[in-house]
């Protein structure tokens, strides 16, 4: 799309509203985080302003008459520590709802103000903890308003290939992520997910429904089970509670709508639906596949006595990936041309959809509150393939057709008492994995057909608690917690003590900005659905047979904290991370924690539990909220990731990247412009080399159509390092009751082109047949394509906020 035109038409706009801005306000209320009870006459103040009001006796108040823009609130009360909103949204569009909750403070004091770290950091998780706000999220340079873009600037998060949304966390694989919606469980939250892992090309999450990403990369909670090395909380907005308003929103690859209402005296919504137009895109730069995506999220909140709160939540998506066989038309160059060829004989016509829905009540008491959670999530998956694309029977070498269903309850309490915190609660989930799978294979050197059908229903069981004690007057911090997960898949996974799984954290002030952390934990992992739901032509559950395992990793973290300012950070750790258990693929001799980085799925083979692997490295992590006009990111990250192989040698993960630095900062400008820009650096990621003799015979390619890896040389080679610079460029038009803002988003503004691993690939005569070797007759003649990512991408959006 032309940015001229877009530009021009916001002009016209801008000019064809009314010239005077509205002003906006806020309104809340302040409560005392361990009694829920209102703080009467809290003192709410906008940071470098002189505007400041206080609380009622019910401890609500409003800020009405403010400019639009962006704002710091602060709310203090004498014996609380102060808690700051940081970079506030302000828009003549709606009245925003920003509620505080303050810690009363150990020491007895009646005449000052106790500030507590401006950067969120919970008792159980005192380390390995960020927080990203919802304006970190729109502006960030190069993530185009997808969340997961942006998770990767923080620190030790590493990605795999350009187009895809892979969380790689201190080395470990994409599926060892865990995602959380105001508390329910969401299993995937990109497009064109990889099942059996996690990861897409496309983010599904609308980032107009967040207000602030809490990143744990360890010192999970023990309320947070299934996952070894991240847990993913987003804290989503409530829908407008005084009027009807929304955004329209058109980009450069799909357009899309957001409503918020009140429903209610006590009730409001908020609802979006997007649509994709990639597909044209693609085709249009004459790309061979051509992917159309559709979501659809919504947020019903429910308010009641007493400040009790219901939660609903909806999530849902429909994908569907076609090929473009008319890609070649008018193409003359050859090497364009075999590789279009090359994809359109790889990759599978795919229809995807999935869905969440859950609920929430949080149930308030003198001293805590109670939570119950209850949700449903569908993940249907079908993909289809033939040899040179016929829809031949004949030619058939993949029809998979997968479902996976879960119902999950869990109810949990939290109570504050004097200096201490309790939670403790219970969870379980009832699930279903089905599949019919035809898949015509390579193993172990010889073509085999897998067609059989599945159905596993498997019931899970979760008991957790923590306790956390303040001591030091509030100096320092214990936390200890405990939690195991068990199923009836099978007797391995039966016995609650074989998952027992304890972690302890402990926070020390050395000084009132300078923090010790340390953390130690052992958390635990269920394989996924695809390996525990695989059989052989017996139609046995091979990989029960197997006595597959819960995977373990063993966290410890310790670290140094530093707040020069209530606006700057400055962070240190070291990690390291001990696996075991991690299922081992038998058909390739390697660890499943070496895949997941590519569409389809992974882990439908024999597999045992015995792979072993390690991380460990260091980061270094630098933030500057936003203060005035100023804001920005450092993040550095030196990192080894490694599985033992099939010879019980240590190799490089395909995650082991070993250097991560990302760059980002950004300005605000008069008049509401604002620039940014990131700089992203990657070390270069191991590959495995191609098994040519193998892949070459004719009765192995005539069925996979693409290289083998050669897994005796696993991930001996190399690429070179990338790196990649993004700009963005934002300007906001405000008027009365309406604001408009339009973006410029650049991705690698410089063009670099960054080294993958070549495609292996047949030689074909002039009518398109293969050619067989001269020294082989059994095999083809083979050559390497060259494979190279990376373009200048220019995103172009417009956002109208009424």
């Amino acid at each position: 799309m032309n940015f001229r035109i877009i530009a021009l038409a916001a002009l016209m706009v801008s000019f064809a509203l009314t010239s005077l801005a509205q002003r906006g306000s806020i309104k809340g209320k302040a409560t005392d985080l361990r009694t829920n009870e209102p703080i009467p006459f809290a003192s709410i103040s906008i940071d470098n302003t002189t505007i400041n009001v206080v609380a009622d006796i019910n401890g609500d108040y409003l800020i009405s008459n403010l400019l639009p823009g962006v704002y710091n609130i602060t709310c203090s009360y004498i014996g609380y520590k102060t808690s700051t909103n940081f970079e506030v949204q302000i828009s003549p569009a709606k009245q925003l709802v920003i509620n505080f909750t303050l810690e009363e403070n150990a020491l007895e004091v009646s005449e000052v103000y106790i500030t507590a770290s401006p950067f969120n950091k919970t008792d159980e998780s005192p380390v390995s903890m960020r927080t990203l706000g919802s304006a970190e999220i729109f502006r960030n340079p190069g993530g185009n308003r997808d969340i997961s873009k942006v998770l990767q600037t923080l620190p030790g998060v590493g990605s795999s290939v350009s187009f895809r949304n892979d969380i790689i966390v201190r080395g470990g694989a994409p599926n060892e992520n865990r995602f959380y919606i105001d508390g329910i469980e969401v299993p995937n939250i990109n497009h064109f997910a990889t099942q059996g892992s996690s990861g897409g090309p496309v983010g599904l999450i609308n980032v107009n429904f967040i207000r602030e990403v809490d990143f744990y990369s360890g010192a999970f909670p023990a309320n947070r089970g299934n996952a070894l090395s991240s847990v993913i909380e987003f804290k989503e907005i409530n829908g407008n509670e005084e009027q009807f308003s929304g955004t329209a929103m058109i980009g450069s690859s799909d357009i899309g709508l957001t409503i918020e209402t009140p429903t209610g005296k006590q009730s409001n919504l908020i609802f979006s639906a997007r649509r994709s137009y990639l597909q044209f895109l693609f085709k249009a730069l004459g790309l061979p596949f051509l992917p159309t995506y559709n979501d659809a999220q919504l947020k019903q909140t429910f308010k009641f006595k007493n400040n009790n709160v219901l939660t609903i939540i909806g999530l849902g998506a429909y994908d569907n990936f076609e090929l473009n066989k008319t890609v070649n038309d008018g193409v003359t160059d050859k090497e364009t041309i075999d590789l279009n060829n090359y994809f359109l004989a790889n990759i599978p016509v795919n229809k995807q959809w999935n869905y969440t829905l859950g609920a929430n009540y949080k149930l308030l008491s003198k001293h805590g509150y109670a939570t119950f959670v209850a949700s449903r999530n569908h993940l249907n998956n079908k993909a289809i393939k033939y040899i040179n694309n016929t829809g031949d029977e004949k030619d058939k070498v993949l029809d998979y057709v997968s479902e996976e269903i879960e119902n999950k309850l869990r109810i949990e309490n939290t109570t504050y008492k004097n200096t201490w915190k309790i939670n403790y609660g219970a969870g379980f989930e009832n699930a279903l994995y089905t599949t019919s799978t035809f898949r015509r294979i390579e193993y172990n050197g010889e073509p085999i057909t897998n067609d059989y059908d599945s159905k596993l229903p498997v019931n899970k069981f979760a008991l957790f608690g923590q306790v956390s004690k303040k001591l030091v007057n509030d100096r320092l911090i214990l936390s200890l917690g405990l939690r195991t997960d068990f199923n009836d898949y099978s007797a391995e996974m039966n016995d609650p003590i074989d998952q027992l799984s304890p972690r302890f954290s402990l926070s020390y002030a050395i000084t009132e900005k300078l923090f010790f952390n340390f953390n130690t934990g052992r958390y635990f992992q269920l394989p996924p659905y695809t390996v525990l739901g695989f059989r052989d032509s017996s139609n046995s559950l091979v990989n029960k047979i197997n006595k597959v395992k819960y995977i373990q990793c063993d966290h410890l973290i310790g670290g140094f904290e530093y707040n020069p300012t209530n606006f700057s950070k400055i962070t240190v750790e070291g990690f390291y991370k001990k696996y075991n258990d991690y299922p081992f693929l038998l058909k390739d001799s390697i660890s499943l924690a070496n895949l997941g980085g590519d569409f389809g799925v992974i882990g439908n083979e024999p597999a045992i539990s015995i792979s072993k692997g390690r991380t460990y490295g260091i980061e270094i992590f630098l933030q500057q909220k936003l203060s005035n006009t100023i804001y920005g990111i450092v993040s550095y990250t030196i990192f080894r990731s490694e599985f033992l192989d099939k010879n019980s040698n240590y190799r490089p993960s395909a995650w082991d990247s070993r250097h991560i630095l990302n760059i980002t900062a950004g300005k605000k400008i008069k008049k509401n412009w604002e620039v940014g820009m990131k700089f992203r650096l990657l070390g270069g990621a191991p590959y495995t080399e191609y098994n040519v003799p193998l892949s070459s015979q004719k009765e192995i390619w005539d069925i996979t159509n693409q290289g083998i890896p050669d897994y005796n040389k696993l991930n001996e080679k190399r690429f070179k390092l990338s790196h990649a610079l993004d700009l963005r460029i934002d300007k906001k038009w405000y008027y009365k009751k309406y604001a408009l803002d339009l973006y410029l988003d650049i991705q690698n503004i410089y063009n670099f082109k960054s080294d993958a691993a070549p495609f292996l690939n047949v030689e074909t005569d002039a009518s398109g047949q293969k050619i067989t070797d001269p020294s082989n007759p059994s095999a083809y003649k083979t050559y390497l394509i060259d494979n190279t990512n990376g373009t200048i991408l220019p995103s172009v959006g417009l956002m109208f906020e009424f």
